[in-house]
């Protein structure tokens, strides 16, 4: 009798640790997919910072076709293919991004980005406008500000500038875009601000250097600006002055500004060559 109790026992110890293994083995299986998915997005991640946007391209596009269902994937793959200045090809991949059941509101934003790289503006505006307002970033207010400036809603513009400036630790980027859109209005003084104030968050913003000693020849200020600048840079705004002096009628000046552009270049500075000539 008691061996008759000893087997059943046995048995049901035997099953107890398979069930035991199965478990662990479950575990174990989890855990390696986790790790697995977790090394795909860091990959995606690497390619999305580091790699030649071609080469990201490549990569995106196999692992798009490999997991279908994967929106990582797909999200890298549009974001990929505005990198490499294929915003048209990457408004489709968007388009399946946003329709899939992961996508978040920052899908939405970057469709807008891509429609705004193809100049698409109504169809920016409307991806916009279908987003809740309480998304508040610095990418959807500066893509807002775009989109004002494209309808010359100038207020609005404006608003939706000082927004996303205030939403980013590096607001270089969009106060020199804020700027440049009050050069356009004909704001030289506003624009000249905004360029300054761009330069003071980064020096070697040589596209905010630029504009401001436009904003500043705008208003027949014949001078540069004391930044920060390289001897190439120097020779390169003086230049930039020289045309703008020259657009407004102000020939003696720009004769000798492209002159100083000249004797400054450390190579020699055929576009300033070239336009000294034209004059003489």
């Amino acid at each position: 009798m008691r061996k008759a109790l000893i087997l059943p026992l046995c048995l049901g110890g035997a099953a107890l640790l398979a069930g035991c293994g199965d478990s662990r083995f479950a575990q174990t299986s989890r855990a390696i997919d986790s790790i697995a998915a977790i090394d795909q997005e860091n990959m995606a991640e690497l390619m999305l910072t580091s790699a030649d946007p071609r080469e990201a391209v490549s990569y995106f596009t196999q692992a798009s076709e490999r997991e279908p269902d994967r929106v990582i994937f797909r999200r890298g793959l549009a974001r990929s293919l505005a990198r490499s200045g294929q915003a048209e090809a990457a408004i489709p991949v968007w388009q399946q991004v946003i329709a899939h059941p992961d996508a978040v509101l920052d899908d939405r934003v970057e469709l807008a980005d891509a429609y705004i790289r193809t100049s698409n503006w109504e169809a920016a505006q409307s991806t916009l406008a279908a987003i809740p307002p309480t998304h508040e970033t610095f990418q959807r207010y500066r893509l807002e500000a775009m989109v004002a400036d494209s309808r010359r809603q100038w207020d609005r513009a404006d608003s939706f500038y000082e927004i996303a400036a205030g939403l980013t630790p590096r607001p270089a980027g969009v106060l020199n875009n804020w700027g440049y859109s009050k050069l356009t209005r004909g704001d030289h003084r506003g624009a000249e601000r905004l360029f300054a104030e761009a330069l003071r968050h980064e020096p070697g913003l040589f596209t905010a250097k630029n504009n401001l000693v436009l904003a500043r020849a705008a208003q027949r200020r014949y001078e540069l600006p004391l930044i920060e600048m390289t001897q190439i840079e120097r020779a390169e705004l003086l230049h930039t002055m020289a045309l703008a002096a020259i657009r407004q009628g102000d020939v003696a000046v720009g004769r000798t500004l492209l002159q100083d552009a000249v004797a400054t270049h450390p190579q020699h500075f055929e576009a300033a060559v070239v336009a000294l000539r034209s004059l003489q």
